[in-house]
């Protein structure tokens, strides 16, 4: 299922979702050289997160092959700055694009509800703690972990909270149908939640891919993190408009 847009609008403009977006962007265009090499498998090398290389497991020295032109050496400083470098890293155009299309869809109306400067550290909190759920579900993992998912987990946790009847007009693709059917938010987000979990649970224990405990970290933290950040006045006004229906 893929959001295609909320029947929820914003009272203000989403200044910090923008500024996420574009952020992101510009890390993808200017550090990561848009996907090419050697910048995307330096930038991963030295600014992802590598659970074993942070939690310090790995021997120094230890050579991970990013890519057909450049290695990887870890193993020796601790990377303190990676849990918060990693979540502005991706690994390809998909990744990249995708992300920024739901933190588009879902961002801008936590936005809304919690104020600029306390959805600034909201986002960055739930980056945090979807990172620490990856690292702690792998801590000797020599798998690079990047990318701004588990952050945007954290937000369409707070969304579900706070607009679980918002409609989404999802796409919906099942083999030979498909269709845009308008969706609640708690129908549409519990469904990708309810995925995270089955690949948490089921899916490799090793391997690259997807970080599904970081997605599930991120939603958790953003659900639990929501009654703290949001501001009564502002989810009030919000609500009232003649807009909402949720």
């Amino acid at each position: 299922m893929l959001p295609i847009r909320d029947h929820n609008p914003t009272l203000r403009q989403p200044v910090v979702t923008w500024g996420l977006i574009a952020a992101n962007l510009v890390i993808w265009f200017l550090v990561q050289g848009m996907g090419t090499e050697p910048g995307l498998s330096r930038s991963v090398c030295e600014l992802g997160l590598i659970p074993g290389e942070f939690l310090q497991r790995l021997p120094a020295g230890t050579q991970l092959e990013m890519g057909p032109e450049t290695g990887c050496m870890v193993g020796g400083a601790w990377p303190w700055y990676a849990p918060l470098s990693s979540m502005f890293l991706h690994g390809g155009w998909l990744h990249v694009l995708g992300n920024m299309w739901f933190l588009h869809i879902f961002g801008n109306n936590v936005e809304d509800s919690m104020g600029r400067a306390r959805f600034v550290v909201f986002y960055l909190l739930s980056g945090l703690a979807a990172a620490a759920a990856q690292v702690f579900s792998g801590p000797d993992s020599a798998i690079p972990m990047v990318g701004a998912s588990g952050a945007i987990g954290g937000v369409m946790g707070g969304y579900i909270l706070l607009y679980p009847r918002a409609r989404i007009d999802t796409f919906v693709f099942l083999g030979f149908y498909a269709s845009m059917v308008a969706l609640p938010a708690i129908g549409m987000l519990g469904y990708w939640f309810l995925l995270q979990l089955l690949g948490g649970a089921f899916g490799p224990a090793e391997g690259g891919g997807v970080a599904f405990w970081a997605h599930i970290g991120g939603f958790a933290a953003g659900f639990l993190l929501t009654p703290l950040f949001r501001n009564p006045e502002l989810v009030a006004a919000h609500r009232a408009s003649r807009w909402y229906r949720g």
